[in-house]
This record gives C-alpha cells, sequence and structure tokens, in this order.
C-alpha cells in the first residue's frame, strides 16, 4: 500500500512538474535580468549622462527582492513592483561600475514598461530580454528532482526506522514514539533553518523537502503510539493528527508547494503501517477525514488543484481498503459512511474552483455513490447503511441545484434502485421504508425541479416510478398478490401524474420531451396494472385504452410527441393480439378460448386503430391504422362467425365499406378497402391455387376432371361470393377510389368470377374418367367457348350495359369494349390451344359425332371464324394465317371422320383415303389462289392467300411423286397422276388468266 500511494503520488507530481517548473523560472528570470517575452514587467535600470545604458547596472541582491504572486485566473496581471538600482549619490549623480554598499535597491509600482523615450526623474527605465530557459535531462535530473526524492527517501527512512525498532526489540514502544516525534521535529526544524540561512542554502527545495519529511514522521508516530502500542487513547491521538495536519497546512504555506506534496505522501502513507490486528476504523476514518480535509482546504486556498485531487483520491483509496476488510460494526460503518460523505460531497466543494469545479465535483460524487453502494452491501443491507446512503442522496440532491450537477440526482437514484434490486431477502417492512425514502427524497426534488429544469429530471421522476416498481415486483411478488401490486402499479403512476398535472399550465412544456416522458411512464404504469389486476385475456384492450388515451392527450396538450408514444403502445396492442391464441381463427381454425373473450379483444383493437385512423396528425401513419382497423374488425368477426361462413362475412364486410367510402373523398378510404380486398383474396387464395395447379398441367395434356377441381361448395363460399360481393362495391363505391384501385378491384372480380364460372360449368359435364373424357369433352369445350365468345360480343354490343356501374359515361362504354374483347380472345385462345393444339381429334382421342358433316368439327371451326373476325382488328395477317390452319385441319379431319368414324385417332390410312389427301391439298391449294385472287384488290395480304396455295400445291405434287407412286398401282396410279396433271395446269392457267402474265412472253417461254 504504501508503494502504491508513493507512485501515485509522484506520478502526480511528475504530472504538475511542468507547469511548476515554468514558474520557477519566470521567477529566477526575474531576478537575473528579465522575464523574456513572457508579461510581466522587468527590471528597470539606471543610466548615467552619457548614455551608456550597459556600463553601470549591477544585478540587485537576492535578498533585496520582494516576491508576489500574480492570479492569473480570471483578470488581467496586477502591476508588479520593480526592482530598481539607485546609485544616485551626493555628487551629482555620477557612480561608480563596482558595486558600492550605498546602492539603494527600492520598489517602484509601475504597471509595465513606458514608452520608449518615457523616463522618470533620474531614473532611465529599460527592459532586458533573456533568452528563453531551456530543460536538459541532466538538469532535470541532476538538480532538480534529487532533493525532493531525498525528501520522500528520508519520511520512508523515518517509517522503516519504526519498523525495524518494532522488529528488533530494540527500543520500548514510549521510547520509539517519543524518537519519532522528536526525529519529525528535528526534520521540521531544519526546514525551518534551511529558510533562515537562505543565503548559504540558496535552494528552497531542501527546506521544503525536510519539512515534509518530518511531517511524514510526526504522522507516523502519533499512529504507532495509539495504534500499535496503545500508549495514548483515541482523544489524544485524534488531538495529535490534527495538530500535525493544521501544522502541515501551516508549513505549506510557509515552505510552498513541495511541502504539501511530501505531506501528502506522508500523510496518507502512515495508515499502512497498521499491517496486522485489527485497526480502529472509526479513528482511521477520523485521521483520513482530517488529512483529507485539510489538504483540500490548501488545495483551494492556494489554488493547487492537483494537491485536492491526489487527497481525495488518496482517500477513497483507503475507503476502499477500509470497506474490502468486510462486514463492518455499527460504528466503523458509521464512521466509514461519513467519510465518505465528506469525501464526496463536502471535501470536493471546499477544494475546488473554477471552470473545472463542476467536473471534479461531479466525478467526486459518483465515486462516492459507488462507495456508499459498497458499504450498504457488505454492511448487510442494515437500516443504518441505508441511512447513510439517504445522506447521501440529500446531499446530492442539494448539489443538484447547480445545472452543472443535475445528473447526480439522477445517478444516485439508480444506484438506489439497483441496491434495492440485488438487496438479499429484504424484510418487507424495512424494503417499504428503504423505497419510500428514496421516493421522497429523489422524487420530491424532482417534482420541485422538473418544470425549471431540463429532461434530466422528468427521466428521474420516470425512472424512479418504473424502477421502483420493478424492484418492488422483483422482490416482494408472490403468488396471490396481483391485485395488492395493481394498486402498487396504480400508486407508481401517481407519481409521473403528479408532475405532468404541475406542468400541465407550464409556458415551456412543449419545447422538449419531458411531458411526453411522464406520459409514456404513467401510462406503461397503466398497462402494467391492467395486466396484473385484471384477467390475463384482457391485456390487449387495456393497452388499447391506453394508446387511445394518449392520442386524446396528446390532443388536449397539443404535444405530438405524445401521440408519437400512443402509436408506440398501439403497436403493442398488436403484438398481443398477434400472440394471443384466438389468432388461429382468422385462417378458420378452431381456438381454445370461448369466442366472446376473442370478440372483445379484437373489437377493442379495431377501435383504437379506427380512433387512429380517424384522429391522429401522423398522415401516414392514419392511412395504415386504417388498414389495421379493417384487419382487426375482420379479426372480431372471425370469432364469432363460423369458419365456413368468415369468407361471406368478409364479403359482406367488404360491400359495407364501399357502401360507407360513398360518402368520403375519392382515396379516403382506400387503404381500408385494399386490405379487405387483400383479405378475400387471401381466403380465395386455397381453392385459387388449386384450381391454377389443374389449369398448369392440362397445358402439357392433362385432361381436367372434376373430381380434381376445388368443390363447389368451397367455390361458392371463397369465390364466387366474394367476386359478386366486389362487384357489388365497385358498382356502389367506385367513385371512393382512384382509376387504378378501380382497374385492380375489377381484374380481381374477374379472375374470381371467371374461376367460380368454370368451375361451376364443369359441373354439367361432370368429366370424372378418361372415357368420359374421349366420349365428352370435345363438346364440353366446344360450349365453353361458344359461352364466352357469346358474353363478349354481347358486351361488345352493349347488350352487358357496364356503362351503368361507372361513374364515367364513356369510361363506362370503354369498359364494355375491353370485357368483350377479353371474353373472345380467351374463347379463341382456349379453342387454338386445347382443341387445336393439345387435344386436337386427329391426335388425341375424342369423339366428334357419327354423321359427317353433321358433327363438332364445323361448329368449332365456325367458332374459330366468328372470332377471328373481331382479330382482324388486331392484325389481319395473323388472323389469315389461323384461318389457312384451320381449313387445312378441318378438311383433314372431315376426310377422316368419313372413313373411320367418330373417333378419328384410329390407326390405318387406306389407299383411297391416301389419294383424297392429295386430291384435298390440291383442291385447298386452287381454292386458296382463287381467294387470294378474288381479294387481290380489297386485301393487301391477298398474296398469303396465293403463297400458301402454291405451298399446298408443292406439298401435292411432293406427295404423289414420293409417296403415292411408290404406294400405288393400277388404275389409281394412273388417276392420281392424271389428277395431278391437270390440276397443276388449272393452277398455271389461272395464274396466267387472272394475273395478266402474257402468254407469248419470250423471257417466260425461254424460262
Amino acid at each position: 500500500m504504501l508503494v502504491t500511494l508513493v507512485l501515485l503520488v509522484f506520478g502526480v507530481m511528475l504530472f504538475d512538474m511542468r507547469g511548476r517548473l515554468k514558474a520557477a523560472e519566470h521567477r529566477l528570470a526575474l531576478l537575473e535580468g528579465g522575464i523574456g517575452d513572457a508579461p510581466f514587467p522587468a527590471r528597470y535600470r539606471r543610466a548615467d549622462g552619457d548614455g551608456d545604458d550597459d556600463a553601470g547596472v549591477k544585478t540587485a541582491a537576492p535578498a533585496s527582492v520582494v516576491e508576489r504572486r500574480v492570479a492569473m485566473d480570471t483578470a488581467p496581471p496586477h502591476p508588479m513592483p520593480a526592482v530598481v538600482i539607485d546609485r544616485r549619490s551626493s555628487e551629482g549623480g555620477t557612480h561608480s561600475p563596482a558595486r558600492s554598499a550605498s546602492d539603494e535597491v527600492r520598489e517602484i509600482d509601475a504597471p509595465f514598461p513606458p514608452d520608449d523615450g518615457e523616463k522618470a526623474e533620474g531614473i532611465d527605465m529599460a527592459v532586458e530580454r533573456p533568452a528563453r530557459p531551456s530543460f536538459s535531462f541532466e538538469d532535470l535530473f541532476g538538480r532538480r528532482l534529487p532533493i525532493w526524492a531525498g525528501g520522500v527517501t528520508l519520511a520512508v527512512a523515518g517509517v522503516l526506522l519504526v519498523k525495524y525498532s518494532i522488529d528488533a526489540g530494540l527500543l520500548a514502544p514510549l521510547v520509539r514514539v517519543v524518537l519519532g516525534l522528536l526525529f519529525g521535529g528535528a526534520l521540521i526544524g531544519g526546514a525551518e533553518a534551511a529558510l533562515r540561512l537562505e543565503d548559504r542554502v540558496r535552494d528552497a527545495r531542501v527546506r521544503q523537502a525536510l519539512a515534509g519529511a518530518g511531517l511524514a514522521t510526526l504522522y507516523a508516530a502519533i499512529l504507532a503510539a495509539h495504534m500499535l502500542y496503545g500508549l495514548v487513547g483515541p482523544g489524544i491521538a485524534f488531538a495529535g493528527l490534527a495538530g500535525v495536519t493544521g501544522l502541515a497546512m501551516a508549513l505549506s504555506l510557509r515552505f510552498g508547494a513541495p511541502s504539501a506534496l511530501l505531506g501528502l505522501v506522508g500523510g496518507l502513507a502512515a495508515p499502512a503501517l497498521v499491517e496486522a490486528g485489527q485497526p480502529n476504523v472509526p479513528l482511521l476514518s477520523c485521521y483520513l477525514a482530517l488529512a483529507v480535509g485539510g489538504l483540500c482546504v490548501l488545495s483551494r486556498t492556494q489554488r493547487w488543484m492537483w494537491l485536492g485531487v491526489s487527497a481525495l483520491v488518496g482517500g477513497a483509496g483507503w475507503g476502499v481498503v477500509m470497506l474490502a476488510m468486510g462486514a463492518l460494526d455499527w460504528a466503523s460503518s458509521l464512521s466509514v459512511g461519513l467519510l465518505v460523505l465528506m469525501l464526496g460531497m463536502a471535501l470536493p466543494v471546499l477544494a475546488f474552483s473554477g471552470t473545472r469545479a463542476a467536473l471534479l465535483r461531479m466525478g467526486a460524487a459518483v465515486a462516492a455513490a459507488g462507495q456508499m453502494a459498497a458499504l450498504v452491501a457488505t454492511g448487510g443491507f442494515g437500516l443504518l447503511q441505508w441511512g447513510l446512503f439517504g445522506l447521501l442522496s440529500l446531499m446530492l440532491v442539494w448539489l443538484g441545484r447547480d445545472a452543472a450537477l443535475r445528473p447526480l440526482a439522477a445517478i444516485g437514484a439508480g444506484v438506489a434502485l439497483l441496491l434495492a434490486a440485488v438487496w438479499p431477502q429484504p424484510e418487507m417492512g424495512h424494503f417499504a421504508l428503504v423505497m419510500l425514502g428514496m421516493v421522497a427524497i429523489y422524487g420530491g426534488a424532482a417534482l420541485l425541479r422538473v418544470w425549471r429544469g431540463a429532461l434530466i429530471e422528468a427521466g428521474q421522476i420516470a425512472g424512479l416510478a418504473l424502477g421502483g416498481f420493478a424492484v418492488a415486483l422483483g422482490q416482494c411478488w408472490r403468488v396471490g398478490l396481483d391485485g395488492e401490486f395493481a394498486l402498487l402499479a396504480l400508486a407508481a403512476a401517481g407519481l409521473p401524474g403528479a408532475a405532468m398535472a404541475m406542468g400541465w399550465r407550464c409556458g415551456t412544456r412543449r419545447e422538449d420531451a419531458r411531458f411526453v416522458t411522464l406520459a409514456s411512464a404513467a401510462a406503461l404504469l397503466l398497462v402494467v396494472a391492467g395486466g396484473l389486476g385484471l384477467p390475463e385475456w384482457s391485456l390487449a384492450m387495456v393497452i388499447a385504452a391506453v394508446a387511445a388515451a394518449l392520442l386524446r392527450l396528446a390532443a388536449l396538450a397539443e404535444d405530438r410527441r405524445v401521440e408519437w408514444s400512443g402509436w408506440g403502445f398501439a403497436f403493442g396492442a398488436l403484438v398481443v393480439l398477434a400472440g394471443s391464441d384466438d389468432v388461429v381463427r382468422l385462417w378458420g381454425e378452431a381456438a381454445d378460448e370461448p369466442g366472446w373473450q376473442g370478440v372483445m379483444r379484437w373489437a377493442a383493437g379495431a377501435a383504437m386503430a379506427a380512433l387512429f385512423a380517424w384522429r391522429a396528425r401522423f398522415a401516414e401513419g392514419r392511412m395504415v391504422a386504417q388498414g389495421v382497423a379493417v384487419l382487426l374488425a375482420y379479426g372480431a368477426v372471425a370469432q364469432t362467425v363460423p369458419a365456413l361462413w368468415v369468407p361471406v362475412g368478409l364479403a359482406l364486410g367488404l360491400a359495407m365499406l364501399a357502401e360507407g367510402a360513398r360518402r368520403l373523398a375519392v382515396g379516403r378510404m382506400a387503404p381500408a378497402l385494399g386490405v379487405a380486398l387483400a383479405l378475400v383474396a387471401l381466403w380465395a387464395a386455397w381453392p385459387l391455387g388449386i384450381w391454377l395447379g389443374r389449369v398448369l398441367l392440362s397445358l402439357v395434356g392433362e385432361p381436367v376432371l372434376v373430381r380434381d377441381l376445388p368443390g363447389i361448395g368451397e367455390v361458392a363460399r371463397r369465390i364466387a361470393l366474394p367476386a359478386m360481393a366486389l362487384g357489388l362495391a365497385l358498382w356502389r363505391g367506385g367513385s371512393a377510389v382512384d382509376a387504378v384501385g378501380r382497374r385492380i378491384g375489377c381484374c380481381v372480380a374477374a379472375v374470381l368470377g371467371g374461376v367460380a364460372a368454370h368451375v361451376a360449368f364443369k359441373q354439367l359435364f361432370a368429366l370424372g374418367s378418361l372415357a368420359e373424357v374421349t366420349r365428352l369433352a370435345l363438346a364440353e369445350r366446344t360450349l365453353w367457348e361458344a359461352v364466352l365468345m357469346g358474353l363478349g360480343f354481347v358486351a361488345l354490343r352493349g347488350r352487358i350495359a357496364l356503362a351503368r356501374f361507372h361513374p364515367l359515361r364513356k369510361a363506362g362504354e370503354n369498359v364494355e369494349r375491353a370485357v368483350g374483347t377479353c371474353l373472345i380472345a380467351a374463347g379463341l385462345g382456349h379453342l387454338l390451344v386445347y382443341s387445336v393444339v393439345l387435344h386436337n381429334p386427329l391426335w388425341f382421342p375424342q369423339a366428334v359425332g357419327r354423321w359427317p358433316l353433321l358433327n363438332l368439327l364445323p361448329v368449332v371451326l365456325a367458332l374459330a371464324f366468328v372470332a377471328l373476325k373481331v382479330a382482324d382488328g388486331w392484325s389481319r395477317r395473323m388472323a389469315d394465317g389461323v384461318r389457312m390452319a384451320l381449313i387445312a385441319l378441318f378438311g383433314v379431319a372431315l376426310l377422316r371422320q368419313l372413313f373411320v368414324g367418330s373417333l378419328l385417332t384410329v390407326r390405318g390410312v387406306g389407299q383411297v383415303e391416301d389419294i383424297l389427301r392429295s386430291v384435298l391439298a390440291l383442291a385447298l391449294a386452287i381454292g386458296f389462289l382463287l381467294w387470294g385472287i378474288r381479294g387481290q384488290a380489297q386485301a393487301a395480304n391477298a398474296r398469303d392467300w396465293r403463297i400458301a396455295s402454291l405451298l399446298l400445291m408443292l406439298f401435292a405434287v411432293a406427295k404423289v411423286f414420293l409417296f403415292d407412286a411408290s404406294g400405288l398401282t393400277g388404275l389409281l396410279r394412273i388417276a392420281s397422276f392424271l389428277a395431278l396433271g391437270f390440276s397443276l395446269i388449272g393452277i398455271g392457267w389461272l395464274y396466267n388468266r387472272l394475273l395478266r402474265e402474257p402468254v407469248n412472253n419470250s423471257a417466260t417461254i425461254a424460262a
């Protein structure tokens, strides 16, 4: 411990060394001829009559110098006396080069050297600027430090001497103490002798080192007399220590800062002599209080801040040592507590002043709070220890009057709550007394200052209310005490509530977050009270009610910060609802709790969200709250309505919401309608997914069977009725949303209605097996395509009257055209994809009918041509290409039906059928050519028909020569070639005749 203290103080000494040496150099420069660039007055010299300034200047003797300390803290330097050597004689003012005994050294007050040319009577004042002082390793460690280190060594030597005499048993205890006192007095006497013999010693550090060593020796001797030998009682020891402390202060004033520094080291190191046995903690505490107090007072008077800081750090270190000894009795606890109070509260006030005083006082107070907390913990949390902590709390509150020290009260409150939280198994009465005392001290002071101070007081009140209740709940809660703690939470909420009431008429209430801090704390405690005092299932209702109350309070207080707090509680209500057991009812599952509880919870949340959507000032938040209100209202409905009918109730709610939106501005209810629409879509997602999966499989040739689709009842509840309700909503409330919203709603309604219609239509034929698909699939598709196309043509002709359901008639007509076009395109696409490509009767087994021409094939072709009439408006050339392909496939299918009957996928082709295919190709080629020639003047794409004709002709020629010639014999082969020949001649004649190509064209003949 001794070595640690020595190193600590030696480090402080080195830290302060540079400034102290600079001051010493300034004074030395004053003696030797000036101070250079420093703003201090310089030495004045008297010159002779011939103007030689340097001839007659003699340095004043050191004994003639009057030292004055110039205060430089806040004001400019005061005028400083200048040392003037006046050598005027009776012979007329002449002077001798040598120093005369009659030289008169006088002190005059001159603020600064006068301007050039300004002279006092008989005195020439000039300034001599010496070089700046320099430092070197040899100068520092060879000339300056050894003397101070010697003083410390003497003090340690005195301590070791006493210890050696004890260990060796050389002297009696009384003799040891007396010798120690004599040795200390001798050292102090030597310091005084060095001061009086300054002309010979010529070094102030000698007396400073001797004085410090003597003080340390006196401290050690008095402590040893009482604590080791028992020669004197506590009273005498106390008086002796007090006397030495006073002597140290007096010697510091006489011998300067080094004496105070060595006295600090010796005084704080003296208790380290007690190495065995149980020390007298009260006496040691008194000694430390006196020693540190004297040093702090000296620090304040001499402006040696380093001395006060070092003394307080050393005292705090000894406090830690005493606390580390373990459990203390009541006297020891009291003495240590009082010492901590002095070190942390009283002495920093005496020791420090100036700009850094507040920071140092705050640091000391925080350290004191920590040590007092350790005293309470090591003392078994007794009432005595808590009483000392209460005294500390009062001092912290008192110091908090200063704006710079206001955080101290909050720090003390936090430490008190932490101590109460770690109090092991407290007795209920003692715990209540301590908590009430802390709330009275910290809460009462904060209540008085909260509307005259800053945010920290509001935070202190909120922390006391919340933290105090949390600590009480953690320490004292038992099963069956929920009601009592609910009342306690209400009482705790009264503290911030009282602060809010006190500041309601305060003009600066809206300038910062004090009011919202108090309101949030009170609201949180109200929620806790409701959660403890009411049934568990009502917690969401309590939070929703508190959030609504905060929203109303924000409007009354005209403070938007309170509204933000309300948003936070509203989010908490949502979290609680999302974590409840009845949330499973939202997607149709059964819950364990009764439905009426869930209805109350979700209805309260919906009412809260609706209130925020209506009254909140946060515009974006209002939009979100509107959608949340619809979601929570749906949750309330889902608690009572059976799961099967929840989609229907949701659809009716959407229609009612749209009806109510008609009376509001456009877009005002858009979020609510959007959420309702999203819920409708989510309920329809499952049957829609099943239907979409079967549709995707059908695109690879898998037939759609009725058993693979969702049930008709489920489709009616989840898809059909919501689609109807959505259509009604668009009809009644379409004007309440913008164009984009209407388009989205129309698309959703169209998809839902189309899927419902398709599933219902599939019930007519009820194809449940592949055999039924073969027998009826073509008839089912043809009827479905006819229905789609028929509805499309009706819509195009305006027979559906969709314009009546649109707020703008012109836009309604556009909607009719769009719907009609989409229906026709859907029918045509269905026909081409399924009846022509995937499930074509030529390669997929499907019955077309037994009668030639009186079957389904002409119907399919007619439907396609009717739809392609509308497609001409999109792309005539593409429509003609589709017509050519359909005509070719239709001809092949009819020819095939003539030979094989209703099922066209029968294997094998006869020779006659094969020849007729070639004839059919030639006939189609002639027909395409005639159509292309006839429409040449009317259509720009007539050439496409002629090109198709040539392609069919080439196909027929290739087939006849490559396949028919090798596969036929006899008359059939001859007939095939005859037909091909006459056809080619006819086609060529038509091209030459009708396209007006010259017959005798030489180029053509040559070709």
